[in-house]
């Protein structure tokens, strides 16, 4: 009887060990040079387009991503609190110039009145 197992009595090493690259260093790589994944699907029937998705994967480290001028998570206030305070300041500024304005027409009005 033959064994697909060396003598050693061992199993077989996993696909990839021993070639010097792990996950960690596949990762690494990943991360530095930065992976770009883009596709579209569309949807014709009868040669009329009735749906397209266009779809794109960046995987990248957040150094390389900025070297890549992306970066959209800094300005969503729903990922950064310093985007999320300056959105708050500029609301803010925005009430207080509206309430300027009412106050001023109800001050118009008021005078009005006055005999």
């Amino acid at each position: 009887m033959t064994s697909r197992f060396p003598e050693t009595g061992r199993f077989p090493e996993p696909y990839g060990q021993g070639s010097g690259a792990n996950l960690a260093d596949i990762l690494e790589r990943v991360l530095d040079k930065g992976v770009v994944i883009a596709g579209d699907i569309r949807i014709n029937l009868l040669d009329i387009e009735l749906l397209t998705i266009k779809l794109r994967l960046i995987v990248a480290s957040v150094d390389k991503a900025k070297e890549m001028g992306i970066d959209w998570w800094e300005t969503d206030p729903a990922l950064s609190s310093r985007a999320r305070r300056d959105e708050l300041a500029r609301e803010n500024a925005e009430l207080r110039e509206r309430l300027a304005r009412l106050e001023e027409l109800e001050l118009g009005r008021t005078q009005e009145e006055a005999p």
